[in-house]
């Protein structure tokens, strides 16, 4: 049997064959590898060098395109990051800025590159509000209906086309189904009325009625067939305050919202404590489109159990805010002991305030943009189906008035908690959603 060397690292018990130790210098294998590694680590950190591709660049446009094109993945090479994030560049774009944007996109669209194309005409309707009338075409050229969102705003001529291939296309019937709901005009309300009073035949093919997609586009029908938006255009981002800044203020002193504060009451169900998501001045200038006559809304609920059902509070607009008699758990029973009501993400409240300029109403309407979402009024950012529960006195369909990024809590947090509102029945209503 031949004789087995012990390998020459410190520390390290492994043996190997003499004719391994000739080649790696008498080190086992591991060791050798771990050496190659670090010399490595140790060449990259003395010869990479910084490389600025914006360099010289002023013009929007062409940043943009530096910012969507894919990176050579070097390590030699550290990519020095533009000073402003996309959405922000986006958010600048004059209107020809926007268009010569368009152009690259559907030049991408025709080259094949559908992952660029779509995240540029996305983020030209979410951070610019821009129409993609001039688009739209070639899209249906190539029987792309997705996402919805490009649609919105879409002419006449458009949507008509689109009402006829929603007859017709059985295939892409539910795209088609998103596009008009995103286009939502006169017309599109009336066909949706009329196929609420008498569905057309392919009606049963689909999961749920036709006209409940217009909550895809942000709105309903009421009893009476009348469009009924159901979030507010008005938008604020709900932002991280900068470390000059002090911590947050009573609403007293000027601050028009709170964020994560505790709640007097426990969740009947698992008995954790409540939470109050957002605790609104709504006398506030800037949340006077919200259109509610008071001093205070607090939207609250169990951060737990409304993770698998819609919590329903009893409010005023005088700060009240109690459990409502109206819930009724639907799905999975929770049951926590009392170590784990783990409070401290309501510590993280302290560091969120409002931004101190609206945004676009779509800013965070496309969930996998990657901006922060976490905003007060504003179209939502759905990571699932459009859900706006229906009130629990009433019935109708629940005003959206904000949400929060569970990312933007915790280090590992994941989910978006939406908060929505029957102003005339005095009820709010949250409920989670994540990948």
């Amino acid at each position: 049997m031949t004789e087995r060397l012990p390998c020459r690292s410190d520390g390290c018990s492994a043996t190997i064959l003499p004719a391994t130790a000739a080649k790696t210098g008498g080190y086992c294998m591991p060791c050798k590898q771990e050496m190659e590694r670090k010399e490595r680590q140790r060449y990259i950190e003395a010869h990479r060098r910084d490389v600025d591709l914006f360099e010289g660049i002023t013009d929007p446009v062409e940043v943009l395109k530096i910012m969507h094109a894919p990176l050579k993945r070097d390590p030699l090479i550290r990519y020095i990051p533009y000073p402003r994030k996309r959405e922000e560049v986006y958010s600048t774009l004059s209107p020809a800025e926007a268009q010569r944007m368009v152009t690259i996109a559907l030049d991408l669209l025709e080259a094949g590159d559908e992952d660029t194309y779509q995240d540029i005409l996305v983020s030209l309707v979410c951070y610019q509000n821009t129409s993609l009338e001039s688009c739209i075409k070639a899209l249906m050229e190539h029987d792309i209906y997705y996402p919805g969102i490009l649609f919105k705003d879409a002419s006449a001529d458009s949507r008509d086309e689109l009402l006829q291939r929603v007859e017709h296309d059985r295939d892409n019937r539910n795209h088609l189904l998103l596009t008009l709901a995103w286009i939502g005009d006169d017309q599109v309300v009336r066909q949706f009325q009329e196929w609420r009073s008498d569905p057309p035949s392919w009606a049963k093919e689909l999961y749920v009625p036709p006209e409940a997609y217009a909550q895809e586009g942000g709105w309903g029908i009421t009893k009476k067939g009348s469009k009924r938006d159901l979030f507010y255009h008005e938008s604020y981002a709900i932002e991280k305050r900068l470390l000059s800044e002090t911590p947050r203020l009573a609403l007293s002193n000027m601050e028009p919202a709170e964020f994560l504060t505790e709640h007097s009451a426990c969740c009947p169900w698992c008995r954790s404590s409540l939470t109050t998501l957002v605790d609104l001045d709504i006398s506030h200038p800037k949340l006077q489109f919200l259109g509610l006559s008071g001093e205070r809304l607090r939207v609250s609920t169990c951060v737990n159990c409304s993770c698998y059902d819609t919590i329903y509070m009893d409010v005023d607009f005088h700060g009240k805010s109690e459990w409502s008699q109206a819930n009724s758990r639907q799905g999975y029973e929770l049951q926590l002991d009392s170590d784990e009501d783990d409070r401290s993400y309501t510590a993280a409240g302290q560091s969120l305030r409002l931004a101190d300029n609206p945004r676009n109403s779509y800013y965070a309407a496309y969930w996998a943009l990657g901006p922060t979402v976490s905003q007060i009024g504003g179209y939502p950012a759905w990571i699932q189906d459009a859900v706006y529960p229906p009130c629990s006195c009433c019935s109708q369909s629940m005003t959206f008035i904000g949400q929060l990024d569970w990312e933007q809590i915790e280090e590992y947090g994941e989910g978006i908690y939406y908060m929505f509102l029957c102003a005339d029945c005095q009820v709010t209503a949250t409920l989670f959603q994540q990948t």
